[in-house]
């Protein structure tokens, strides 16, 4: 991934869960912003965050 497709850190921290509004946590190695409170990871295409829930994957 190239530095102008990284998602910009201080738009990450305004983020929040579109189900639970908690707080998100970044990996950065599989390019997903996780909600733990909903057991959801929204992925991130092209440094945008995809919000979406039928786009995001079950996590434990």
């Amino acid at each position: 991934m190239s530095t102008s497709q990284k998602p910009d850190r201080h738009m990450l921290e305004v983020l929040v869960c579109p189900v639970t509004k908690a707080r998100l946590s970044y990996d950065a190695q599989a390019q997903e912003l996780v909600s733990k409170a909903a057991h959801l990871a929204f992925p991130i295409r092209n440094g945008i965050p995809i919000m979406l829930v039928n786009e995001a994957r079950e996590v434990d």
